[in-house]
Order: C-alpha cells, then sequence, then structure tokens
C-alpha cells in the first residue's frame, strides 16, 4: 500500500458498512479519555507523546469483535476518536502547565482549561478538513501512521492477535512502575556525575519501559538524533561552561551539573527549536499554498451543478468551516477575557490566535504526513507562535505588564491544541482513504474525542500536580514531573518580557540548527536514508539527559529487530511499545490518587524506600529482552 491515489479503497465507495454506531461513538470516547490521560502523563514525564491510533484500533477490534455485527469502518471510527484525544493531551501539556510554572495559575481551572483544549482541539479538526484533498487524495504524502493504522485494521478483519501484545506489555509495565514508584523497591533514575579538574562529567538514565517503547516506536533515526542532542549538552556543553565559570567542589557534582543545565546550556536547544520551527514553516510554504487552492477548487467543483459526491469523498461542507472558524472567535474572546480582564488585548489575543492556528495546522499537517504524528515538531512550532506573540503584546503591552508572559502561553496552548489535532486528523484520514471510511463520519468522531479528552484534562492535571508536582522543585516534591516543553514555553514567555534569557546560549542553539539543517539538505540531495530534522536533535538539547539514553535504547533495539525479522512477519514490537507506554503511564495517574489522598509520595513503601538501581536494572533488561522477543516473533502483530 503506498498511498497513492490510485489506490482502490478496502471497502468500496459503493458499500455502506455502519461505521458511527452506540458502541463505536461510546468506546471511541472512552479510549479517547484512557489513551489521552495515558499520554498527559507520559508527556509531562518525558516531553513526548505517541500516536495512538494502531493501539486504539487493536483494542477496538478486541473488544468489538464480541458484538454479533462489527466491521473494519466501525473500528476505523473508534480509533479515529481515540487517537484525537492523544493529541489533545500533546496541546494541553505542552502549554498549559507553563501557566502553572510561571505562577500566574496555582491549580488548574476547570472551565478555562477544558475551554482551552475543546477549542483548540476543535479548531484543529476545522483546519484540517480542508487539506484532505490536497494533501491524501492528490498530492498523497505518505502519512506513516495513517498507513499502519490502516493495515492493522485490514489484518484484523482476518483475525489478528495483537491485542495480546498490548495486554502482557500492559501488565509487564505497569507491575514494574508500581514496584518503582509505589512499593519503593528501587530509584527510577541512575546517574553519576564527579568533577574532573575544573569540569564536570556527568551520565545518566532513566529506568523506563515506556521510555524504551518511545524509542522502539520512533526508531533509529530520530532517537539517535535526540541521544546527540543529550550528548552535545551534558557531554559537552555542561562541562566547557564549568570549565569557564569554574566549579564549586562543595556542591554535588550531579547537582552543580543539573543547575548549569537548567540556568543556561537548555536554552541552546530553545534556540534551535526556534530555528527548525520557522525552518518547517518555509520549507512547506508552496505546498501549504498549492494545497489551500486544492481545496478552495474542489469545493467550487462540489458545487456544481450536477456533480455527485460518493461517498468516500464527503467531508464537512466548506461553508460550514468557515462559519465556524469565525463563530469561533467569540467563545476565544471571551475565554481570553475572563482570564485577562481587558477587552482590547483579548481581541487581539483571539485574532492573532485564529491566524496563527491555521497557519501552524497546515506545518503540522504537512510535516506529519512527511515524518508522522509521533515525530510531528508541533513543540517548535509553538515555541515559534509564543515568541512572536510575546514579541507582538510587548509593543502593546510594555515591558512590565505581568499579564504580558501568560497572555503569549494562552495564544500558545490554543494554536499547539489546533496543530496538534490538525497533524493527528490527517493521519486519520489517510488510514480511513485507504479502507474506504467517509470522512466527513471521521471528521464528526474526531470532535468527539476532542471533546471527551477535554473533559478530562483539568482533573488529570490536578491529580498530578498534587501528587508529583509540575515542572518547579517545591519543598513537597523535591522531583516533579519535568513538563519539558511547558518549562520551555514559560521561560520564552518570561523572557521575552522580564529578560533574563541567556541569549548567548540562544544565539548557539540557533546556529547549531542552521548548520543541522543543512548538513539534512545534503543529506536529502544525496539520497540518504539517514536524515537530521533539527528538531529531533533539538528535543534531545533540551531534554534531560537521563530522557534521552533509554529512548536511544529503544531505537537502536528497532534497528537490531528489523534486521532479523523473519520476512513478511508483521512487527508486533510497535503494540508491545505501545502497550508499555500505556501500562507505566495508567499506574504513573493511578498511583497518584493514593499520594493525593494520603499526602505521602511513600504510602505504599511497606518495605522501605530503596534508592539503589540494581533491580531496576535487571528488570528492565528483562523488559528489553521481551520487546526484542516480541518485535521479531516469526507470527507478531496482528
Amino acid at each position: 500500500m503506498n498511498g497513492t491515489h490510485a489506490d482502490k479503497p478496502y471497502v468500496s465507495a459503493s458499500t455502506n458498512l455502519a461505521e458511527i454506531t452506540l458502541k463505536s461513538l461510546l468506546l471511541g470516547a472512552l479510549l479517547a479519555v484512557i489513551l489521552g490521560a495515558a499520554n498527559m502523563y507520559l508527556g509531562l514525564f518525558a516531553g513526548m507523546t505517541v500516536s495512538a491510533s494502531v493501539p486504539a484500533a487493536v483494542i477496538s477490534m478486541a473488544i468489538l469483535r464480541a458484538f454479533r455485527t462489527s466491521n473494519i469502518l466501525e473500528n476505523n471510527i473508534v480509533q479515529t476518536a481515540a487517537s484525537a484525544g492523544e493529541s489533545v493531551a500533546a496541546g494541553v501539556i505542552f502549554t498549559i502547565p507553563a501557566l502553572v510554572i510561571l505562577g500566574v495559575w496555582t491549580e488548574f481551572d476547570y472551565l478555562e482549561t477544558t475551554m482551552i483544549a475543546g477549542f483548540g482541539g476543535v479548531l484543529g479538526v476545522l483546519f484540517s478538513i480542508p487539506l484532505r484533498r490536497a494533501l491524501i487524495v492528490e498530492r498523497p504524502l505518505t502519512f506513516p501512521e495513517g498507513v499502519a493504522t490502516a493495515e492493522v485494521l485490514k489484518v484484523g478483519e482476518t483475525g489478528g492477535t495483537g491485542i495480546r501484545h498490548i495486554a502482557v506489555a500492559g501488565v509487564v509495565s505497569a507491575t514494574f512502575k508500581f514496584g518503582e514508584l509505589g512499593l519503593r523497591l528501587w530509584g527510577g533514575v541512575m546517574e553519576q556525575a564527579a568533577y574532573a579538574g575544573n569540569t564536570i562529567l556527568y551520565f545518566g538514565s532513566n529506568l523506563s519501559p515506556a521510555l524504551v517503547a518511545v524509542g522502539y516506536i520512533v526508531g533509529l533515526n530520530i532517537a539517535v538524533l535526540v541521544f546527540i542532542g543529550g550528548a552535545l549538552n551534558w557531554l559537552i556543553a555542561i562541562p566547557v561552561v564549568a570549565a569557564l565559570q569554574g566549579v564549586d567542589p562543595a556542591v554535588p557534582a550531579v547537582d552543580a551539573a543539573g543547575s548549569i543545565w537548567s540556568t543556561q546550556t537548555r536554552y541552546i536547544g530553545v534556540g534551535a527549536m526556534v530555528i527548525g520551527g520557522l525552518w518547517a514553516l518555509v520549507r512547506i510554504r508552496a505546498n501549504l499554498i498549492a494545497g489551500i487552492r486544492s481545496g478552495a477548487a474542489a469545493y467550487r467543483r462540489s458545487r456544481d451543478a450536477g456533480s455527485v459526491r460518493v461517498r468516500t469523498d464527503r467531508d464537512v461542507p466548506m461553508q460550514w468551516i468557515g462559519v465556524l472558524m469565525v463563530v469561533s472567535l467569540v467563545p476565544l474572546y471571551l475565554i481570553f477575557e475572563h482570564i485577562t480582564g481587558r477587552p482590547f488585548v483579548s481581541a487581539f489575543m483571539a485574532v492573532v490566535m485564529l491566524a496563527a492556528g491555521f497557519l501552524f495546522s497546515a506545518v503540522a499537517a504537512y510535516m506529519a504526513g512527511l515524518v508522522g504524528s509521533s515525530n510531528n515538531p508541533v513543540s517548535g512550532v509553538t515555541i515559534a507562535t509564543i515568541l512572536g506573540s510575546a514579541l507582538l503584546l510587548l509593543l502593546l503591552l510594555g515591558a512590565d505588564d505581568p499579564l504580558g508572559p501568560a497572555s503569549a502561553i494562552l495564544i500558545g496552548a490554543v494554536v499547539c491544541s489546533a496543530a496538534a489535532l490538525s497533524g493527528d486528523n490527517l493521519q486519520d484520514l489517510k488510514a480511513g482513504y485507504i479502507v474506504g471510511a467517509t470522512p466527513f463520519k471521521q471528521q464528526i468522531m474526531q470532535c468527539v474525542g476532542v471533546v471527551a479528552a477535554a473533559a478530562v484534562a483539568a482533573p488529570t492535571l490536578t491529580l498530578l500536580l498534587n501528587a508529583y508536582g509540575i515542572g518547579v522543585p517545591t519543598e513537597t516534591h523535591p522531583e516533579p514531573l519535568a513538563a519539558p516543553q511547558a518549562t520551555l514555553m514559560a521561560s520564552v514567555a518570561r523572557g521575552v518580557f522580564m529578560g533574563g534569557l541567556p541569549m548567548a546560549m540562544v544565539v548557539i542553539g540557533m546556529l547549531i540548527a542552521v548548520a543541522v539543517i543543512a548538513l539534512d539538505l545534503y543529506l536529502e540531495r544525496t539520497g540518504r536514508r539517514f536524515r537530521t530534522p533539527v528538531l529531533a536533535l533539538a528535543v534531545g538539547i533540551y531534554l534531560p539527559f537521563e530522557l534521552s539514553v533509554p529512548i536511544a535504547i529503544g531505537g537502536l533495539l528497532a534497528y537490531a529487530a528489523a534486521r532479523v525479522r523473519p520476512a513478511g512477519a508483521a512487527d508486533g514490537g510497535v503494540l508491545f511499545a505501545a502497550g508499555l507506554i500505556t501500562g507505566e503511564a495508567l499506574i504513573g495517574i493511578g498511583m497518584a490518587v493514593p499520594i493525593v489522598i494520603y499526602g505521602q509520595p511513600d504510602i505504599l513503601a511497606f518495605w522501605g524506600v530503596h534508592e539503589g538501581n540494581a533491580p531496576g536494572i535487571a528488570l528492565l533488561a528483562a523488559v528489553v529482552f521481551l520487546l526484542y522477543r516480541s518485535a521479531t516473533a516469526r507470527r507478531a502483530g496482528g
């Protein structure tokens, strides 16, 4: 299946199968909530989310098979809603926690969080609809996760066994996480640092099955780039800064390295992300314009007298999209005005949001077609949005206005939600195009998934905040969930208005990004398989090194498994990896409940708190073996 317009759909346009049914509606909404919440935890913990389409499709097939009447299009509708929930999670956790990190909010207000996530997500659905024909039908892009989802759905029609991979992996990773986080039988992070002369040498790794699984899913190329970015920061930049500034041997070396990273060298990643986001826009400008023109032309043809639209070519009517976009300005203005209390500023924010949202949603949709949703540079375009919005608001409000950083974050939150949904929606529509679904019905279910996930966003964030803390270490939560992107957004917005951005580091990051872009263009021109997308490297520079190491292990594992997997065998490792992520994330959320109720992070540590890493290392090695075996099994997948 190459995804071109010449391919015939699995279900012909003349065949009418049930798609939106009561059971698919309820199951899709439920999976949107569960997988959305799991990705919120994963994103705050690791700074990355992964597509929920394949695991949602497998789970749907396993459950709906119990009913007498179910079909491939019904399963496709379920995964469409569920994957929309995962995208809402990305839009929320990359931005909204920044309001808590900035001190603007002390908690996640339910109405405001839900409205921002919901409206941003629905706008992403609307923005993506005019691009479907251009990017999927007339100028077809790869959309790798969409193609993979379609293949899983087709295999499921013949009775696959993929649900076993997800279930087993979920139990394994949940047990692992419970032993570490609940029973506290071992420490979850292995790190060592030492002074060497007047500098610092550091190495660390998180003992997380979910992070290994993330690396497996994104593949060797991206995983290696994330690791290289981390190595540039922690193995080169931090030692150089320490040598130039001197060290204080009285401070533990691990703490000294962390301080240099948090106050200085992570901003190298900021500079690289800004350039990466702008480059993504430049890169697709011609295709973006062509896509918009193609969508408008298709709408004009659909209105011609006597034209007949087949089932598999029906989108939400274009006039509805235009009206809903304009009407959306009203509730967005009211949300912003309620938060800021300034009518003029709120009107300005709503207009900027709508313009930036459409532009960057198109960028995200196109990039998803090239590199997939999991590798989509949403954080990069969001940083560019927040930086641009902050500079405009600086001119409007002045440098001393305390509402400036929060206003920039609010614009970025809506844009990020829209961009995340747009890229994911095109993946779902690609899968639907291959299997013969009705686009109009998929677009409805995308909105259902958005609403369901947005409804639980605030309670999930509040639970995680109270249990673990987010972004900012406190006496109660000395080791909070890192929330890398949200911390980054807060730093950029605050730095524009209040100063304090280490501009030398930002400029270094920009120069590195330019060099990486030049290298990627060379690799593209010479037809090399290995590429250097700048935002993958930038994420690695910004992340704590402990997160990059297991991601790299997962990428190497995916490469090794692909080389020995029997010819024609499906990659069961993808489903096993999805189960590892889901199981660990759900335990992380579930453990938050007793921690919040009793106010003790070690409430279940019946045998005491153990900081040693040996049990975790041994058990993680066993998990890696199980993932490898699943990935290379002759009868994997399905």
